[in-house]
């Protein structure tokens, strides 16, 4: 069995200490390749470093979360383009719209969204999709750019069958969490997770978030990390009726396919 994690907060503070460690631990999980998620400009150079660090198991995506859409500027968007354009940035993003937190302005997060889509149809890059409470907004402005990218993935999806069905419409890729493996908050997902197509499941930790409930014993210090995506893949598979290696290798192919791993 292979994993391919497509987001890993691998830049992230908590994971500056034992950075090959957590490689290690991942790859004796079948975890082959992770991709390292940019939400910022900082965030974004330093997961390219990590992919150039890391050739062949770490890619990187360029971009800038919702949640810090306000510090958007002329120089970030000009920067984003450059890391755009570099072959170990695999897609653009994160990027999206965040209307739970509003830790930016709505009008701005719209504008932001917007030029980072302009920036991934202009270098012809796959997009990296955050969306939450947000979905008409975000899929009204994801209309007028689905089909100027090659493709799409909206990432850590937690939302409704009808959303759902909304992105599928767009032929976008779907990204599922350990969310799905809390029983408090994940029960509506096992429901319809099988109606994802098989070229369209991709599977991530969003690591050092979302650790899975499944986890037995639960680490003392609740940081989330590749080597729990297999957790992540069964509870999945369970909910498809499908055997874990089915689902492991349906993913990981969907995953190359679409970063071009």
């Amino acid at each position: 069995m292979q994993l391919i994690d497509i987001g890993a907060n691998l830049t992230h503070e908590s994971f500056r200490h034992d950075l090959d460690a957590v490689l290690d631990r991942a790859r004796a999980h079948a975890v082959i390749q992770m991709v390292v998620t940019g939400a910022s400009q900082l965030g974004s150079e330093h997961a390219l470093e990590l992919a150039r660090a890391h050739p062949g198991v770490l890619h990187a995506t360029a971009g800038v979360h919702p949640h810090h859409a306000i510090d958007y500027s002329d120089v970030t968007d000009m920067r984003l383009r450059e890391l755009a354009h570099a072959p170990e940035v695999r897609a653009v993003g994160e990027t999206g719209l965040d209307y739970n937190r509003n830790y930016s302005p709505r009008d701005v997060q719209l504008q932001v969204f917007e030029r980072q889509l302009q920036i991934a149809a202009d270098v012809g890059k796959p997009l990296f999709l955050h969306q939450r409470d947000a979905h008409e907004d975000f899929l009204a402005l994801l209309k007028r750019y689905r089909d100027k990218v090659p493709a799409a993935v909206v990432h850590c999806f937690t939302d409704t069958r009808e959303a759902l069905h909304d992105y599928l419409a767009l032929d976008c890729h779907i990204g599922i969490t350990g969310w799905i493996c809390d029983e408090r908050r994940g029960t509506h997902l096992r429901e319809f997770v099988r109606e994802i197509p098989t070229n369209r499941l991709m599977i991530e930790t969003d690591a050092p978030y979302l650790l899975p409930r499944t986890v037995r014993p639960q680490p003392s210090h609740r940081r989330n990390e590749p080597m729990y995506l297999k957790h992540i893949c069964e509870e999945i598979a369970r909910d498809r009726g499908e055997s874990v290696e089915v689902t492991a290798a349906n993913s990981a192919a969907s995953a190359a396919a679409f970063f071009q791993l």
